[in-house]
């Protein structure tokens, strides 16, 4: 198991979870009710846990030996709603037991 392979589930589900917020919550705020300070909020945090999720998916990529497709599809699932979650489920958590 890669040493971090901790660090990129939690950062993985930070990303799902701040992805959700602001486009099913935040986005939603700023069009309907012209408020964007959600958006203001969760847009940075969003930003830099989606570009952590890139970086450690490249690295744990050889340790994990993934295909290059794997590859592609874990780091697709991060712009997918719910899809990092789906990725932990089906990389991750499996080799983490």
């Amino acid at each position: 198991m890669p040493k971090l392979l901790p660090v990129f589930r939690i950062t993985a589900l930070l990303e799902g979870i701040s992805y959700i917020l602001l486009l099913f919550i935040a986005t939603p705020i700023k069009y309907l009710y012209e408020d964007p300070q959600y958006v203001k909020m969760l847009g940075m945090p969003h930003g830099i846990l989606f570009m952590a999720y890139v970086v450690f998916a490249v690295i744990i990529s050889s340790d994990m030996k993934w295909s290059t497709r794997t590859l592609w599809i874990v780091l697709i699932a991060s712009v997918i709603p719910f899809g990092t979650f789906y990725i932990d489920k089906k990389y991750l958590k499996k080799s983490h037991a």
